[in-house]
C-alpha cells in the first residue's frame, strides 16, 4: 500500500479543492462515488437513527442520510477540513435539513465521541487517505453502538492482474499531484472489522475497472 500523505498536507489539499471536490471526484470515478453513497445509506440507515458521517467532506453522504432518518433522527458530520465542512453546511442549508444535522471538526483516528454513541457510522472514501486505515476502522467500530451498523466505501485493488498493473502505473503519476489524487489509495479494513466480530450484511465491488470501490455494511456484535 502506498504511504499516506502527511495529515497537515491533506488538510491543505482538501481545503483547496473543497469548492470543486464534488465535480472532480464524480468526474474521475464516472459517478460511481455517488452510487456507493446511495448504496450505503439505503442498506445501513433507517428512520430515527443517530448517524455519524465520518470524513463527511462536502456532505454528499450526510444529505442522503438526513433524508432517510426523518425528523426524529440526527446526523453528525465530522471532517478534518473546515473548508469541506463549510461547503457541506451550505448544501445542507439549501436542502432545508439543518435542524437534523450537526458539524464537528475532528480526526478519524481519534474520534471525539464516547463508545457506542451512534446507531450507524458511515465512511465514504475517507479511510483511503488515512495514515492508519485499520485504526480508523476500529474507531468507527468503537463509536457504533452494540448491534449498530458500520457502512464503508473505499478504494480497492482491481481484481484482474493486468488491470491492477496499469492502475498502479497511472496512480504513480497521479500521486505526484495531490490536488488530483487527494491522497487516496487502496486500503483494506473489512478483515479487521470481521476479526472484531462484525457480521457482513452487504458487500459489493463497484466502479470503473482502474479505480474500483469496495462498498460494505457490517453489524457490530450486540454484546
Amino acid at each position: 500500500m502506498r504511504e499516506a500523505l502527511d495529515q497537515e498536507k491533506l488538510k491543505v489539499v482538501y481545503n483547496g479543492v473543497a469548492r470543486r471536490y464534488n465535480f472532480q471526484h464524480s468526474f474521475l470515478t464516472a459517478g460511481s462515488d455517488q452510487r456507493g453513497r446511495i448504496i450505503l445509506t439505503d442498506k445501513a440507515v433507517c428512520p430515527r437513527d443517530k448517524v455519524l458521517d465520518c470524513g463527511a467532506g462536502t456532505g454528499s453522504t450526510a444529505l442522503l442520510a438526513a433524508r432517510r432518518i426523518g425528523t426524529s433522527g440526527q446526523v453528525v458530520l465530522l471532517d478534518m477540513s473546515d473548508g469541506m465542512l463549510a461547503v457541506a453546511r451550505e448544501r445542507i442549508g439549501r436542502a432545508g435539513l439543518s435542524e437534523r444535522v450537526e458539524f464537528k471538526t475532528g480526526d478519524m483516528l481519534d474520534l471525539p465521541f464516547e463508545d457506542g454513541s451512534f446507531d450507524v457510522v458511515l465512511s465514504t472514501y475517507s479511510t483511503c487517505p488515512l495514515k492508519d486505515p485499520v485504526k480508523g476502522a476500529m474507531e468507527l467500530f468503537r463509536v457504533a453502538r452494540p448491534g449498530g451498523r458500520i457502512g464503508v466505501a473505499h478504494s480497492t485493488n482491481p481484481e484482474t492482474p493486468l488491470v491492477k498493473c496499469l492502475a498502479d502505473k497511472v496512480e504513480r503519476a497521479v500521486w505526484l499531484m495531490p490536488s488530483i489524487s487527494l491522497g487516496c489509495r487502496s486500503v483494506s479494513v473489512l478483515p479487521t472489522l470481521e476479526q472484531a466480530g462484525c457480521k457482513i450484511i452487504f458487500k459489493k465491488q463497484i466502479g470503473i475497472p482502474l479505480w474500483p470501490f469496495l462498498v460494505f455494511v457490517v453489524e457490530k456484535p450486540a454484546t
